[in-house]
């Protein structure tokens, strides 16, 4: 059980529950995360994560909706269907995360904290309300596989999320907001697939904790989050939970910043780090205050009731990564501080002249899997297959084609764009085409093995994996030779400084220029993924009018919609076509 800003209140083990749960798509896929043993308590954590991350006042989602908008296809099953509006975000939330929070070794804190496995596809963690605030989520292992629902057109009964389901008794999200009353592109969401009418037991007559015995199982602590004493949560909303509001830097907006827990914002407005045409932080300030007023008028696309304005994060990097500034909705997607930042930093990563050499510089990534001997206290991995970045950036030059892409900054690419290029089909969800050079093929493709994201961050995310497992007293072997005891993950998932933790493949942020010069890149993340496209896009231009034209949206001539791989052009940024409250106001990015 965790709370809103993802401290882990209590961890429950009933007798016998399985140790791990092995990383299995259906799809037979090998590489990637495929075929690796997680702690049962871990994958746990992810799935409670997951569901309160993106749920809010407006919307309950749980990791089954996760892995629904996260898949190939949208609806998951429908060959013909483009991939899900947030594919490709399993990987944020990252345990090497510089953004996310880490447990204090004592107690809950300040956050949002990081998950131990990333975003969760897999059915079994549900979020907790009170009187129809969101404060918590829960999460359940109880079988044997950490997996995703790969189609959308049946109804399962998942043992984790039967019992998630009876967890929530007395905290239940209002049904009226839940993701089966939500649609995105035309499709009803799923939210769970069982109800309280399902269950073996009234889970009203369920008897109380203290009088389970310690036969039944017990309270335990995890290692670098949970003491193993249950705890309360953090009031949201307030200087404790790490998101408080902020009215002074942004009046009159109903603005939130992500706080350290003292009072002191993580993220105030401040200079870019980058050069003589850097960032100043008031060009800043007001690149934040331009797109949280675009948000604030903007029609939400997956939040009851309909017409409901979006929650949107915003978030403004240098050409280095650094952080310039963060400000959010009152009710925005606690995901959104990760993945937003992912997004910017992909943006101005991918749009600059040095994208090429870092990658190369990251060598090569060795897949494992392993196998588990509790008898004997060990673990074992294997290496089974490598992969090296560098031949994206060979492959993404032959596709454009541009023989010196990524080398010369001379692409302004935003994350849409980025993302076309990483899905399994290209175009997006047409069956039997190639893909986009910085994804797999599709029958070498899944969840859990999406090219060049996974790429970036799998050594970090398996060297965590190894770390936890010693901590909890195990011998760790690669390819039969014992690992010395390992720390604490670094703050960098990628090795590279500019993106360290990591990218992501869903629209919602493009980069900065001043004049051709690329100064960074702004983000936005929330309710819905073309509305944070207009977010983004939008509130830059407008930026760039109250500046007098100092910064603005890259020009024309260098978007990456200039190009038309395959037949097919790539996107720079899809706005809705009325998207503004209150307004009829049409095709509001156009010539911008």
């Amino acid at each position: 059980v965790i709370d809103r800003v993802g401290n882990l209140l209590g961890a429950y083990r009933m007798t016998g529950a399985p140790v791990t749960q092995r990383v299995d798509s259906g799809r037979g896929i090998s590489g990637g995360l495929e075929g690796l043993p997680i702690p049962s308590e871990l994958t746990a954590i992810a799935k409670a994560i997951t569901s309160v991350y993106f749920s809010s006042e407006g919307n309950a989602f749980g990791s089954r909706t996760a892995g629904q908008l996260a898949q190939e296809h949208f609806a998951p099953g429908d060959i013909t269907a483009p991939s899900g509006p947030l594919f490709g975000v399993q990987f944020s939330q990252l345990p090497c995360s510089d953004i996310s929070a880490r447990f204090n070794g004592i107690g809950p804190d300040a956050g949002p904290h990081r998950s131990p496995i990333g975003i969760a596809a897999d059915p079994g963690g549900l979020p907790l309300y009170k009187a129809g605030v969101p404060v918590g989520a829960i999460g359940v292992s109880a079988d044997e596989t950490y997996g995703v629902d790969t189609n959308s057109g049946d109804i399962d009964r998942n043992i984790d999320e039967i019992i998630a389901v009876a967890g929530t008794f007395g905290f239940a999200a209002p049904a009226d907001r839940r993701a089966d009353q939500i649609s995105a592109g035309g499709l009803t969401l799923r939210y769970a697939d069982v109800g309280f009418s399902d269950l073996a037991r009234n889970p009203a007559t369920a008897p109380a904790f203290a009088t389970l015995g310690s036969s039944a199982g017990s309270v335990f602590p995890i290692p670098g989050f949970f003491s193993g004493t249950i705890a309360r949560g953090m009031a949201f909303g307030q200087v404790e939970s790490g998101i408080r509001p902020d009215p002074v830097n942004f009046p009159g907006l109903d603005a939130f910043v992500v706080d350290d827990g003292t009072g002191t914002n993580r993220f105030p407005p401040r200079d870019g780090t980058d050069g003589a045409a850097a960032l100043s932080s008031n060009e800043v300030l007001t690149l934040l205050r331009e797109s949280l007023a675009i948000a604030n008028r903007t029609r939400a696309q997956v939040r009851r009731p309909f017409g409901s304005p979006a929650g949107e994060t915003v978030v403004v990097v240098d050409t280095k990564g650094v952080v310039l500034g963060i400000v959010r909705s009152r009710d925005a997607l606690l995901d959104a501080v990760d993945v937003t930042t992912q997004k910017a930093r992909t943006a101005a990563f991918f749009s600059g002249d040095y994208a090429a050499a870092d990658l190369a510089s990251v060598g090569t990534v060795s897949y494992l899997s392993g196998s588990l001997d509790l008898a004997n206290g060990r673990v074992a991995f294997t290496t089974t297959s490598t992969s090296s970045p560098a031949n994206y950036v060979t492959a993404l030059r032959a596709f454009l084609p541009q023989s010196t892409a990524l080398g010369d900054g001379a692409i302004a690419l935003s994350n849409r764009a980025i993302g076309n290029l990483s899905r399994p089909f290209y175009p997006d969800g047409v069956p039997g085409r190639p893909p986009g050079p910085l994804s797999p093929p599709i029958d070498s493709w899944s969840v859990f093995k999406t090219g060049l994201e996974l790429d970036l961050d799998y050594k970090q995310t398996a060297l965590f994996l190894v770390s936890y497992l010693q901590q909890i007293g195990l011998t760790v072997s690669l390819d039969g030779t014992d690992l010395p005891a390992l720390g604490e993950a670094p703050r960098n998932c990628t090795g590279i400084d500019r993106i360290p933790n990591g990218i992501t493949l869903f629209g919602g942020s493009v980069p900065i220029y001043r004049g051709n010069t690329l100064v960074g890149a702004i983000g936005s993340s929330g309710d819905g993924t073309d509305q944070s496209d207009l977010v983004a896009f939008l509130g830059l231009h407008n930026a760039g009018v109250t500046l007098g034209g100092a910064i603005g949206n890259a020009p024309p001539a260098m978007r990456a919609d200039n190009f038309t791989p395959q037949g097919a052009r790539l996107l720079y940024v899809q706005c809705p076509q009325a998207p503004f409250l209150n307004s009829t106001e049409q095709f509001v990015c156009e010539g911008k």
